[in-house]
């Protein structure tokens, strides 16, 4: 496939999560794409909040893909990762399991959980712990304590399938929405001693060629 599309535009920064996981999408499924680095701020021609981006995302954050083989715009993770799913995964490489109705319902209630749930929350708890200007053990602790109450749930859940991935039978999108947020949980000011399953899985995953392929290309291009 790779041979016959143009390649896809990732809009990204060095740090935070959610460009890469997009980045592991595409390495996965052998999509060709380049990476643009934005810088935070709102410089009109390199910042995310500058005029440049905005018109590209009007809500200022990455990560966001241009598609030329489509015309295709997005942003947000989630919608950048289904756009890709279902225009690329025509084999459904990445995707649900199963056909039966359970199998898509897993699949959407985990990606909707890392996104509306255990993203949000570790971001705050890392934004508490690392870049507050003013110290708040208050809200600190709260977020921090929210996220150790996802880690147990993921944890509750990757005992099913023995810590080899989220949902049962092989490695999915689900795996590469969470692999980022849990790959840097020392920022947040967490620990994986009582997680067993995920420190196993999320060893598994860092092995993984997708996922270190998409690190070294996220982290190794120049911003513009």
């Amino acid at each position: 496939m790779g041979s016959l599309i143009k390649p896809i535009l990732l809009h990204a920064h060095a740090s935070g999560p959610n460009p890469i996981k997009v980045a592991i999408t595409l390495e996965a499924l052998h999509i060709p794409y380049t990476v643009k680095q934005w810088d935070f701020g709102d410089d009109k021609e390199k910042g995310v909040k500058g005029a440049a981006f905005l018109r590209i995302n009007e809500i200022g954050r990455v990560p966001a893909i241009e598609d030329p083989n489509t015309g295709v715009v997005a942003w947000e993770s989630g919608a950048c990762m289904n756009y890709i799913r279902r225009v690329y995964d025509k084999g459904n490489l990445i995707g649900p399991s199963g056909e039966l109705a359970q199998d898509l319902v897993d699949f959407e209630k985990w990606e909707y959980f890392l996104l509306s749930t255990l993203g949000p929350i570790s971001e705050q708890a890392t934004w508490f712990k690392k870049f507050n200007p003013q110290q708040n053990d208050n809200a600190l602790e709260r977020y921090t304590a929210q996220t150790y109450c996802c880690y147990d749930v993921l944890e509750g859940q990757l005992k099913r399938t023995g810590g080899e991935s989220v949902l049962d039978g092989r490695v999915s999108a689900v795996d590469y929405h969470f692999e980022p947020w849990l790959h840097d949980y020392l920022l947040a000011g967490v620990s994986l001693e009582k997680y067993p399953m995920i420190k196993k899985w999320l060893g598994l995953m860092q092995t993984r060629e997708e996922v270190k392929e998409a690190y070294f290309r996220i982290r190794s291009e120049k911003s513009v």
